[in-house]
């Protein structure tokens, strides 16, 4: 899997691709990428309507981020400042909020999006239950 990153595209483009693969995880661009310790100010935040080029802390070149499951939240978001000069955080959806994943950051893209699917959805939808209601008078022994 991979981001075309182009100065020219808007944040918005980015982060509906990388929606696309993950769809419980979104990705926000920060201006200032060298003050982040643990996570960046909400004032430093680029919005989305904006093109990438407005988010490069220091000038990259264009081309592809290649990811995939198994690369963490801080491999990734690495990947994006030391390749493209974006300072990115990683959030992850919780019922209807989003939270930042500072905390887990260790945890693959993969982990991070079905933990944040059965926040959202629940247990059931991600095991293929067939039937998602537990009936309270069932027989144990049947």
């Amino acid at each position: 899997m991979y981001l075309e990153i182009n100065g020219d595209r808007l944040i918005s483009d980015i982060q509906k691709d990388f929606c696309a693969v993950y769809p419980f995880l979104k990705i926000e661009f920060f201006k200032n990428g060298q003050v982040r310790r643990d996570r960046y100010p909400l004032n430093k935040l680029i919005p989305a309507t904006q093109p990438v080029k407005n988010a490069w802390y220091s000038k990259k070149d264009n081309g592809q981020l290649d990811f995939n499951d198994a690369m963490t939240v801080t491999e990734f978001e690495t990947a994006l400042m030391e390749h493209f000069g974006l300072a990115a955080q990683v959030f992850r959806r919780s019922g209807n909020l989003w939270l930042e994943t500072t905390i887990t950051d260790y945890w693959t893209l993969k982990q991070q999006n079905e933990h944040g699917r059965e926040i959202t959805v629940g247990r059931h939808h991600t095991e293929n239950n067939n039937n998602p209601d537990y009936e309270l008078n069932r027989d144990p022994n049947p």
